[in-house]
């Protein structure tokens, strides 16, 4: 299946292959159910993207060409005008043998937000997004996915991404604010289940 490509606010289409170079990243989808693993084993809730209704800025690429890896960026869910600092897992979860890819965002919620302590991992625990409309831009990639030895070195690793996305998301460079503006902007519509 290849996306439809995804337009910029200024109305045009990224036209490089995934690779180094072709960051950002820019994806829209629907929120839907995940495995459930997030939250539940590892304390850390994502925001799963449907694969059905995802669009992104690459033209001529599938959701499968997508290179694996974790990666840091920014998010919005819905018409809640708030933009996420996100530390974002694309791939298949070598820890859990997955077989299907997923894009697996996971919202950062700023210091001063009530719930930024009330996940284990202790920096955020979003209500149901399910169904929601969602924007997420990919700005660079931090790590390859990894099997883990054991679900404590898992969560670390996790916990660690998510730092350093809450701190590389500090970045005033521009690309960083275009990205962010990007994401906040509503001129292109996004795909609705």
């Amino acid at each position: 299946m290849s996306p439809a490509p995804l337009e910029t606010c200024g109305g045009t289409t990224q036209q490089q292959q995934p690779s180094e170079g072709a960051l950002p990243l820019r994806l829209t989808s629907v929120v839907v159910r995940g495995y459930g693993r997030g939250s539940t084993d590892l304390g850390i809730p994502t925001a799963n993207l449907s694969r059905e209704n995802i669009k992104l800025n690459l033209v001529g690429v599938s959701f499968d060409d997508l290179p694996t890896g974790i990666y840091w960026g920014f998010c919005r869910v819905g018409d809640n005008p708030t933009i996420f600092k996100t530390a974002c897992s694309i791939g298949y979860n070598p820890y859990y043998g997955n077989q299907r890819k997923t894009v697996e965002p996971h919202l950062i919620a700023s210091p001063g937000d009530e719930r930024r302590y009330q996940s284990s991992c202790g920096e955020t625990l979003l209500g149901d997004l399910y169904d929601q409309p969602i924007r997420l831009s990919l700005l660079e990639y931090m790590r390859p996915e990894l099997p883990f030895e054991g679900l404590e070195k898992l969560v670390a690793a996790i916990k660690k991404d998510i730092m350093d996305a809450e701190r590389l998301g500090e970045k005033k460079d521009p690309t960083t604010m275009e990205e962010k503006a990007w994401v906040a902007c509503d001129d292109e519509p996004i795909p609705q289940s």
